[in-house]
């Protein structure tokens, strides 16, 4: 680990400047991610920004959403009374998420930033595009079980690890930050990336940007909510696919849904054509099956993950049924 500056902040406005003129400086609060990678020399930042003083602590039902502040610990998070009853897919997916270590230490802001759990990523002897751009990409023709079946490229076929950002894209939330030019909102679909030709880049956030919280609209789905993770584990292991299902049932019939898998792209996948489907139809495992056969299409597998092409699709069929109740 190289040596670095440490600098706690406790004004937003002072971790921007921080950044703003130090383009090698890092943000830092539970540290879960980034202190592995400064160890495992994979980056390597001149300065850290202490951003755990800040005010962004809070979890807030608001008249039409639901608040949590970026420096909020996942476990705080997880058990919070106002999640559990509006937002309970939230609270599900991170407590799938790591070790109950980690969950009290690790933050919201931090969670949406975690990178990649790549093998190749973190071996740096070994080409990677994604660690430095123009190296290659390792895993294309290597060891490639946990990498992505959609949105890949000819640069990276990593996959975004995080539990809560499956969930976060399935209810629609919208990411807040602050920097230079003030304060903007970001859609959880459009705050993460595909690899492209510059999979180094893992989100939409501006290096001079803080994430200072996000608000998860309110939605009728509380009564059915599923994350569903399959792992080679249950205790702290990455999905190799997990599945975000949110229903608003009328009786059997389905007047809303949300959907989104893990474990299978750089970012988390949304599936809006199956939800398309679905919307109106009977809650049947006919219907469930048609849906997951429409989520696969354009899926490619390498060739040491071909088994997630059947995984997925099955993995979706039973959150399916678990969220709305269908037994058989």
């Amino acid at each position: 680990m190289n040596n670095f500056q440490y600098k706690r902040v406790s004004s937003p406005a002072a971790a921007i400047a921080e950044l703003s003129k130090d383009p090698a400086a890092k943000l830092v609060a539970g540290g879960t991610n980034l202190i592995d990678l400064m160890k495992y020399g994979v980056m390597a930042p001149d300065k850290l920004v202490d951003v755990n003083h800040l005010s962004f602590d809070a979890i807030k039902k608001e008249e039409r959403s639901l608040y949590i502040g970026a420096t909020v610990r996942n476990a705080v998070a997880a058990g919070n009374a106002d999640v559990l009853k509006y937002q309970p897919l939230l609270s599900q997916a991170m407590l799938a998420g790591a070790s109950a270590q980690l969950r009290n230490k690790a933050t919201m802001g931090g969670n949406l930033l975690q990178r990649t759990r790549c093998g190749y990523f973190y071996d740096i002897s070994a080409p990677c595009n994604k660690r430095v751009p123009g190296s290659g990409c390792a895993a294309l023709e290597g060891y490639n079980r946990m990498h992505a079946i959609f949105g890949a490229s000819s640069s990276c076929i990593a996959v975004n690890p995080s539990d809560m950002n499956v969930a976060l894209t399935a209810l629609d939330a919208t990411i807040l930050v602050s920097g230079p030019k003030g304060d903007r909102k970001i859609p959880v679909s459009e705050f993460h990336r595909l690899p492209g030709t510059h999979p180094e880049l893992d989100t939409t956030l501006d290096r001079k940007e803080i994430i200072t919280g996000l608000v998860i609209p309110d939605n009728n789905f509380a009564a059915h909510t599923t994350y569903l993770k399959v792992r080679d584990r249950i205790s702290y292991a990455f999905a190799l696919i997990s599945v975000a299902v949110a229903i608003d049932l009328d009786g059997t019939a389905i007047r809303d849904i949300r959907l989104a898998m893990g474990g299978v792209a750089h970012k988390p996948w949304r599936l809006t054509e199956a939800e398309q489907l679905l919307k109106g139809k009977q809650a049947t495992v006919e219907n469930f099956k048609m849906a997951a056969e429409l989520a696969m299409k354009g899926a490619k597998a390498y060739e040491h993950n071909a088994f997630k092409l059947k995984l997925a699709p099955n993995t979706m069929i039973q959150a399916l049924k678990t969220a709305s109740g269908v037994k058989a």
